[in-house]
């Protein structure tokens, strides 16, 4: 089916519930380290707490996924997931920060991972469903945009409510600030995914006879039916995803040394504060989380820029010298000691991560079976998961072996690792071939290669 464009009004209803998304990220990835070690957690203690998220997510996402691809009903095919991922997430971020010990903290993170990955997989293949080739670039650029709106929102919100007036903590010692922007981003996430799911149709199946009677066929053969097609997936994987999994690993393994790290590093760093529950480790831990906002910012002032320059040169470079830019802010954090000469690292952030949330989705959506799109971005997105299973079992150990238990200066040490890993990932993008880059750019509509066309399940 040739697949109309869209106007620009549509893309926006359909991407906005990655404002909600993100906004439940951006509240997580910025505060749970420290949330963990306001409850008692040492700094190589952190990364084993999270664990069970993306444990959880390997699996979710990839299910998620092949259920999409075959459902339909009265919300089609993807949203019936963005919502009941969107309700339940929003009552783990509610409850986030009543959390009295690290159990219940470690607990409820990974319901909330667990509901995000149910939201936000299917949102990857909505754009591959809706968006004909050419404006796919856009489309995922648009996600990047609301992406960074989300996340700015969700940063810089603790330090708002402060400068509000807002003060104190739980009895658990977590500031109030905190605690109501969780409960302020639980209604966030689940209002802007109500928005796209009310305002968004989806395309029925192009052959709903065919679509049905496999729907029958499949019906009761349960997990292991679905672990197997999971499997086949792997086994068929487009040489383009293979390539895109290591530019991915090394990516998100610098992504998570940021997100875990860079707020403990601010407040020790730049802040030089030495113990968690002093009140300048907490003005340290809400000026870290307001940095974060300038990334996302930066994110989605330079979104739209991106398909511009990447029709100038291409996809690929476009993405190499966005992943070194994001690798030279997170190693100037050793030069710097004043609190606002650290927004600058988060420009350099922000470039690469406007590209990681739009370019590698783009140039893996040309090389994919429409019919199985659900179920290779589900896989594709094990390779966000496999680097946070590797931090959260691994930096532990390397902390404490290669840096010492204890070090003050560890969560340093871990954002100039991050940098370092972003450097391995944009050296790898030279070694993808992006069969859609032609046909996205020069020549729209024309027949995707010939890898694209995996025999379907």
């Amino acid at each position: 089916m040739q697949k109309p464009r869209l106007r620009l009004p549509q893309m926006f209803n359909m991407s906005f519930g990655f404002l909600g998304i993100q906004f439940g990220w951006g509240l997580q990835l910025a505060n749970m380290s420290a949330i963990y070690e306001k409850l008692g957690a040492s700094p190589d203690q952190v990364p084993i707490l999270w664990l069970a998220a993306p444990v959880t997510g390997l699996l979710v996402q990839p299910i998620v996924g092949i259920l999409s691809d075959r459902t339909w009903g009265r919300l089609g095919r993807r949203r019936p997931y963005f919502l009941v991922g969107a309700i339940f997430a929003s009552i783990a971020l509610f409850a986030m920060p009543t959390s009295t010990t690290l159990w219940m903290a470690a607990s409820l993170l990974w319901i909330l991972d667990a509901s995000i990955n149910v939201s936000m997989e299917p949102f990857r293949a909505f754009v591959a469903d809706q968006l004909p080739d050419e404006q796919r670039t856009t489309g995922f650029v648009m996600q990047s945009f609301f992406i960074g709106i989300g996340a700015s929102l969700a940063n810089a919100l603790p330090i708002i409510l402060r400068w509000l007036g807002v003060a104190g903590e739980t009895a658990s010692g977590i500031p109030l600030t905190v605690k109501y922007s969780f409960q302020i981003g639980a209604a966030a996430f689940l209002l802007a995914v109500l928005w796209t799911v009310l305002t968004t149709r989806e395309y029925p199946p192009e052959d709903m006879e065919a679509f049905e009677r496999e729907k029958r066929e499949r019906r009761g053969l349960g997990v292991a039916a679905m672990l197997r097609d999971i499997g086949l997936a792997v086994r068929q994987m487009p040489t383009t995803m293979k390539q895109l999994a290591v530019v991915q690993v090394f990516t998100w393994l610098g992504l998570f040394c940021m997100w875990m790290f860079f707020v403990p590093a601010t407040a020790r760093h730049v802040f030089g504060a030495v113990d968690p529950a002093s009140e300048l480790y907490t003005r340290g831990m809400e000026w870290g989380g307001f940095v974060f906002a300038f990334y996302s910012i930066t994110c989605f002032l330079v979104a739209f820029a991106l398909p511009k320059l990447a029709e100038l040169s291409s996809r690929k470079m476009v993405h190499a010298g966005a992943l070194a830019l994001g690798a030279l802010g997170l190693l100037s954090m050793y030069l710097i000691r004043d609190p606002y000469l650290l927004l600058l690292t988060m420009v350099g952030v922000g470039v690469a991560w406007a590209s990681i949330l739009s370019m590698p989705y783009a140039i893996l959506s040309g090389a994919l079976p429409p019919a199985r799109m659900g179920v290779y971005m589900g896989v594709f997105n094990a390779f966000i998961v496999i680097p946070e299973i590797i931090a959260s079992l691994g930096f532990g150990p390397l902390i404490r072996a290669v840096f010492g238990e204890g070090n003050p200066n560890v969560p340093l040490y871990m954002v100039m690792l991050g940098g370092v890993s972003l450097l391995i990932a944009a050296g790898a993008v030279a070694g993808v071939d992006d069969p859609g880059e032609a046909r996205t750019i020069a020549v729209p509509g024309t027949v995707a290669p010939a890898e694209s066309a995996l025999p379907a399940v």
